[in-house]
Order: C-alpha cells, then structure tokens, then sequence
C-alpha cells in the first residue's frame, strides 16, 4: 500500500509556477544588435534587473552569429549603450558614462582596454564612425554661458514652448568630430540657436548621424528651435565636415526626420509623415544627395514606417511597421513594389524603431520575441532565409505555465475592421466564465501585438482573460485607420473597443459583471474615457499617466502646441476648438465615473503632466467613488527603475484582485 501510494505520489503532475509580479525582474533584455561588418559576430547590450540596488546592470558583449556562444567585453559600466563596430571591425565602440557623463569609448578587439576618445563636459548623446575609421563625429549640447558678478545668481530664462517641468533654459546640441585614437581634442563642426534633435524617452532615438562614403559630409536634421514644442521645425541638412556649411537637401522646413545616406553616396533616405499632414502615416522618401524633392517610397505599403535601413546595394532599404498584430520587415526598393519577408510566429521589437542592423553583407540582427519567448537576438542570414534564434538568455522561463495568446478580429459599428490580442488563463476552458481585463495600448500610435507581453502574462496568471485591442488612431492598419482619430480623439476609438468587447462577450466565457479596463498614456486616457462614457460596464479600472484633458496637454507637455494639429490648431484662436478639446476629454464626463479606480503617474512626467492625475483623483473622490492616486518620484513618462516597475505591476493586481476575484453583488 505504501509502495502504490508513493508511486502514484511521484507519478502526479507537479503545479507549474505561474508568471506573477516578481517575474519581469528576472527577464533578461538584449538590445542593440549590430552586427559586424564580416558577419561573424555580433555586439549587443544585455540588461538585467538588480533589485537589491535598484538598477538596470548591462554588460556589453559579443556574440558568434554561428553558434550564439557569448564573450563579455564590457560590465560594471554605468551608461552602457550604442555599441558601433569602426569599418574595418577591428575596433568596437559604445557610450559608457564618466562622472554622470556617457562618452565614447574604442574598444580594440584583438585585445587591450577600451580607449577614452571624447572628453565632452555634457555627455555625448550619440556618434558614428567615419567611413575610413579615422574619426568620430559625435553630438553634445552646448553648455550654459557662464555668468559673473552677481548675475551668476541669476537662474531666469525663458520657458517659451516647453513643459512645465522645465527648471533651466534648454542648450542647444550640436556636432563635433574628433580622432578615433583619443588623446586630441574634438573640434566642433556647427554652432548656434538651433539644435540637432534630442530624443525625450519614449519615442525613437535621436536621428543618427549618417557619412557620405569618401567622409567629406554628414546627414544631419536642423531644428529651428531648442524647444521642445517646436521640434517639429525639422529639416534635413547636409554638412560639410571642414567648414561646418548646412546645405538642405529637399529645401522644406518642417516634419523631416532620420535621414541616411546611401552607401554609394548618391541618395538620401528620410521620415516624413505622407504628404506632410501629421495625422497621416510615415513614410520613407528618397532624395539626390544633390538636392531636390523627396519621393516617398513606401506609400504601397500603407503602414506608419518606423525604421529604414540601407541594403549594401544602395538599391533598396530594410523598411518596417507595426502590420496587424505584428510586426513586419520589407526589402522596399527604391523603384518597383516591396517585398515582405517571411517573419512567421517572430515579432520584432520595434516599440518606436526596429531595434535592428544590417551589415554589409546583407545579413540582419534584431531583437524579437514569441508569444510565449520574451525578448531575443534573432539572425536573418539574408533576406529570403528564415529567422534564426540566436540566444536563449530566457529559457528559464520555459518552465513557467503561461497563458495561450490568438489574434482576433472584427468589425466596428463604423465599418472599420480593428483587431486586438486576446490572452488567455493557462487553464482556460471555454465552460466556465471569467473575468476580462482590457489592457489598452498608449501611443495612440502603437498597436497590441502577439509578442510575449509582461502585462498580459501576469493577468492571465491570476485567472483573467485578457484582451488587448487596438483602435483606430493604432498605426497597425494603414493610413486611414491611423488618421481617424483626428479629431475624434475618444468617441470613435471608444466605439471600436465596445464593439471588441461585444464580439466577445457573445463567445459565452466572458463575466459581464466583471470587467475592468487599465492602460497607462493612451491607455489610461482610453481607460478614463470608457469609464465615463460607459459607466456600467466596468467593475473596477486602473489608469496610468493618463491624458484627462487636453488642455493641460497642450499647456504644459513637452509635445504642447504640437499637439493642436490634432485637434486642426490651436484651442486659443478658435473658441469651437477649445470646446472640442473639452468635449474629446475624460474630466467632461468623470461625474459620471462609478467604477473604483487606482490612479498612477511619476511626478516627473514632462509627456503627460501628473496635473491631469490630479484633476481626475479629485474628480472622482469629491464624489465618493473608491479611488487610491499612486505617485512615482521619478522624471519619466513611466518608473524604469526594477522596484519601481515591479510596484507598477504589483499594484496593478491586488488592485483588480479586489473587485474580480468577488462577487459583483456589492457593486
């Protein structure tokens, strides 16, 4: 008896561990793949978690594009970032920081230590490699002109169009080249008012500085204005590295971003959204190096590119975008149709930018993951191959039970067809009825994916169903889904959520007495716009930054008067305006909010002011509704830090914990 006993003991299935707060600290984040110019390997940063200090440690290493076997070149390093091989590949360079400052190191790789080769007082923001390796052009902004006298107590200056954050003037950033070998000093290239563009997290990183081959000339883009309100006054330049002449290239003056040169220094590649109306799609344009109106190249495609990367034959570009619930990858010729690449069940990263490289071979290194594999290197040896998985820094994670992921679709009742993410329970069955959290993507330029999802994985583990939509406005469906939105910033996008959710509720398994709408940005203004327009439907909410009025946007974001364009201008010259403004804004209808809803934001949030936090907290606890307001003392858009983002999550739960895992005879 005993004997049968054990046997059936050690026979039993043992209870798999479920995702929960604690996991995301223990995901390891590679990014930054670039590949080096032979192929053979490939340099990266690979981030983790220290709680105990709460930091985000990064090592720098390099990785054999054949076996995935790994060397360390660089930890203990704060500021880790931007790993760059010199042409030749003997040298591999990155930003390290020296007393708070990142600054560009060489790291010989044949041996030795990594080389010092700038000095600037202000950190460098970002560098490349001159074509035949002898310099580096870096940016760096400009230092505050010193003061005298009394005056040295004098901190005012002129706030103009910028957050309401800002506590000093903002300086201008600008170009300086300096020897590859360090030990000389750096001469600056361009100088003045105007500023190269500086990148305010989240959002793509800073427009990279792009060589003509024979090394006489960069790419750059001028803005106008040091403010950020202003950054829109963009325009590509070219510049002459010995005298530090700007020549524009298409001679337009706004909305040009990220441009590069070709590598047979004949044309130019550059973002501008279609046709020059923001509320449209990216798109690629190509122009003579020579100068001369741009021609969009990926206008076929009818998707919001967010990257464009040279192929070595100067004849065709490495183009992505968000594409239904992923993300997909086309080798888009300069003349003739594009053509996507076979990506199957991999999403690549590409939260603001495809986070990829292409080396002169042809060969492409990203990061991406898989509906139930956190984030990766992946290899394509060429464009027509398949991708190939290339490190496995999470398989500790294959023993998780995680919860199954399917794409769905339907049809709102403004004809649009929407899409979204539905994650389920590990144990699901379509028998029983379960709680529903909406997890609303921000942007609203962005889209929900079937990629391993954090946020989805920790509600699916506490026995919700989670459902991820995306809505018009979302830049996953083309131009006219996108370009909906403009002014229309929450009835319509409401209306394609509702309509999801219907779609859902008529598969049987949803508890309609349940459900509990969240996000954080776009997703928290969602989340506060369902909650007052559709007050029964919920049983509890979470929102996180949210946009509650976009008056205060407009006022006091770092985006501020650029944010008029969607609405047709400014709400201070047109009186129906600023009425439309209010009426597209949650606080106009938080009196009618009765769902308890936790409330978050930093304090330092120069993208979606706290003030509008505020404003909803007080809206709904004058009135008796339950609601907790969690603030973060950090200067983001969101907690980056390991304890404050596992506080983020862990509020999340038990605060939805409350209200669906009871009955609703309470409500």
């Amino acid at each position: 008896m005993r004997l049968c006993l054990y046997l059936l003991l050690a026979c039993a299935p043992l209870t798999a561990e479920r995702f929960d707060v604690n996991t995301p600290g223990r995901i390891v984040r590679p990014s930054d793949p670039q590949l080096s110019p032979d192929g053979k390997f490939i340099a990266a940063i690979v981030t983790r978690s220290n709680l105990d200090d709460n930091r985000n440690e990064s090592q720098l290493v390099s990785i054999d594009a054949a076996t995935g076997a790994e060397r360390v070149l660089v930890h203990d390093r704060r500021g880790l970032a931007q790993p760059r091989w010199s042409p030749d590949g003997q040298r591999l360079g990155f930003l390290a920081a020296v007393e708070g400052k990142n600054q560009v190191f060489a790291l010989p790789m044949g041996g030795g230590e990594a080389l010092a080769i700038t000095r600037a007082p202000q950190g460098v923001q970002q560098y490349a490699w001159s074509p035949d390796g002898a310099s580096i052009a870096f940016v760096t902004t400009d230092p505050p002109a010193p003061r005298t006298g009394p005056e040295r107590h004098n901190k005012s200056f002129e706030i103009a169009h910028n957050d309401f954050l800002t506590t000093a003037a903002p300086m201008p950033a600008h170009l300086w080249v300096v020897p590859s070998t360090g030990g000389a000093p750096a001469r600056r290239v361009t100088g003045g008012p105007w500023t190269l563009p500086i990148s305010f997290p989240p959002s793509p990183p800073a427009a990279p500085i792009t060589w003509t081959p024979d090394g006489k000339s960069v790419a750059i883009v001028k803005i106008e204005s040091v403010y950020s309100g202003d950054f829109d006054k963009a325009a590509v330049q070219l510049c002459d590295i010995a005298t530090g002449q700007l020549r524009p290239l298409t001679g337009r003056t706004r909305n040009e971003a990220q441009p590069l040169i070709s590598p047979d220094g004949k044309s130019v590649a550059y973002w501008s959204p279609r046709d020059g109306d923001t509320k449209n799609v990216n798109e690629v344009y190509v122009a003579p190096i020579g100068g001369g109106e741009g021609r969009s190249v990926t206008r076929a495609i009818d998707r919001n590119v967010q990257r464009a990367i040279w192929m070595p034959d100067a004849k065709s570009l490495l183009v992505s975008a968000n594409d239904g619930t992923s993300v997909s990858l086309w080798v888009q010729p300069v003349e003739g149709p594009a053509r996507k690449l076979q990506m199957g069940s991999v999403v690549a990263t590409a939260s603001f930018w495809l986070d990829a490289s292409v080396n002169r071979n042809g060969q492409i290194a990203f990061t991406a993951s898989e509906p139930a594999k956190p984030v990766e290197i992946y290899v394509l040896d060429s464009p027509s191959a398949q991708p190939r998985r290339l490190t496995s820094y999470n398989k500790a994670l294959a023993a998780l039970e995680l919860g199954k992921s399917e794409t769905v679709h339907w049809t709102g009742i403004d004809g649009f067809t929407n899409d979204g993410v539905l994650t389920y329970p590990p144990d699901f069955s379509p028998n029983r009825k379960y709680p529903l959290v909406l997890y609303i993507h921000g942007g609203p330029r962005s889209a929900s994916k079937a990629a391993f999802s954090n946020y989805a994985q920790l509600f699916a583990a506490q026995g919700w169903v989670v459902f991820e939509p995306n809505y018009r406005g979302s830049d996953n469906l083309g131009n006219a889904y996108q370009a909906a939105i403009w002014n229309d910033a929450g009835a319509g996008p409401g209306r394609d959520v509702m309509a999801g959710l219907e779609m859902l509720k008529k598969r049987g398994w949803v508890d309609e007495a349940r459900i509990a709408p969240c996000g954080w940005s776009y997703g928290g203004y969602m989340t506060t716009w369902l909650l007052g327009n559709y007050p029964k439907v919920w049983r509890a909410a979470v929102a996180g930054a949210s946009v509650t009025d976009w008056m205060d946007q407009y006022n006091l974001g770092d985006s501020n008067v650029r944010r008029g364009s969607a609405f047709g201008g400014s709400p201070y010259t047109d009186p129906k305006r600023m009425e439309q403004m209010r009426l597209q804004s949650p606080m106009a209808y938080a009196g009618n909010v009765v769902a308890p809803t936790l409330i978050m934001a930093t304090t330092g949030d120069y993208r979606v002011p706290i003030t509008q936090s505020y404003r909803f907290y007080h809206a709904l606890r004058d009135r008796g509704i339950t609601t907790q307001f969690i603030g973060y003392p950090v200067a983001d858009h969101s907690p980056t830090d390991p304890v404050h983002q596992r506080d983020v999550y862990r509020r999340y739960v038990s605060w939805l914990k409350q209200y669906l895992d009871s009955p609703a005879s309470d409500r």
